[in-house]
């Protein structure tokens, strides 16, 4: 259907008037735009510089290092109130999807977590999927950093460089969800429904989660590119298949925790450090 003339109330002429249905396809298409350039589109752009700075540096990839979690300040207060506070400003998109998925009428809040299966109704069972799911993902995950590293295209990866304070394990686990539950919400969550709703087929959703998702890691190199693709993928299908976000956030925050947590414990004592 293609644009009908109404007439203009301020100078009597007529004036196109656009089919509904393509200004909501405009308008969910510039909100994706927007919500993903406020969150991990822009780490993807800034991830996509850093690899391109890295290619370029001189060294090889393998020789580089890219790290996580790294200190703020010198000062342990001052580095805990930088790192709490890039926390709180990272997990404000995720507020943004759950207002903008949200159901009009009712309780905002939970219409918007029940819809992405983010909520408490199955606790036991999204706790024993997402362990499932880290195990799934993590060995071959780990492998796959250690066949990049092999090929040169991976760069060392260190997970934390925090100095060793008394808040410093709480402050990575912290990070770990974060990480889980921007990523989870917005990259499944609310990517595929809003492509869903757009129409697009199965695979060109899937295909964008999982291409988005391995590019904010590019910082990497390659190897972590190709595992956070497939990773992408699988949880893709789950949240196709299952239709719930919790079981991949707790599946993302145990494999963050492992890394973050583990790295910081025994880096030193493996001579990683």
């Amino acid at each position: 259907m293609g644009p009908t003339l109404d007439d203009d109330p301020v100078n009597g002429a007529t004036q196109p008037q656009e089919d509904p249905t393509r200004a909501v396809r405009r308008r969910l298409e510039a909100e994706i735009v927007i919500v993903l350039g406020l969150s991990l589109g822009a780490s993807a752009l800034y991830a996509v510089i850093n690899l391109v700075g890295k290619l370029t540096a001189g060294p090889p990839l393998s020789a580089q290092r890219a790290t996580v979690n790294s200190s703020a300040s010198p000062r342990p207060y001052l580095d805990l109130s930088y790192q709490l506070a890039g926390i709180a400003v990272t997990l404000v998109p995720v507020l943004l999807v759950l207002w903008l998925l949200a159901e009009p009428a009712g309780d905002l809040a939970r219409s918007a977590v029940r819809a992405l299966g983010l909520d408490g109704a199955s606790p036991l069972r999204d706790l024993l999927h997402g362990a499932a799911l880290a195990a799934v993902i993590g060995l071959p995950g780990l492998g796959l950093y250690v066949v990049g590293r092999e090929l040169g295209i991976t760069v060392t990866v260190v997970a934390s460089a925090l100095e060793e304070y008394w808040w410093t394990v709480p402050v990575l686990i912290l990070q770990a969800v974060k990480n889980a539950l921007i990523e989870e919400v917005v990259v499944v969550g609310y990517l595929l429904t809003r492509l869903r709703r757009l129409g697009w087929p199965t695979w060109a959703s899937f295909a964008t989660s999982a291409v988005l998702r391995g590019s904010y890691h590019l910082y990497q190199g390659f190897g972590p590119f190709l595992g956070n693709a497939v990773m992408g993928l699988v949880f893709a299908e789950y949240f196709r298949r299952r239709g719930r976000v919790m079981p991949l956030v707790i599946a993302h925050t145990l494999l963050d925790v492992v890394a973050f947590v583990g790295y910081q414990l025994f880096a030193g004592a493996l001579g990683l450090s």
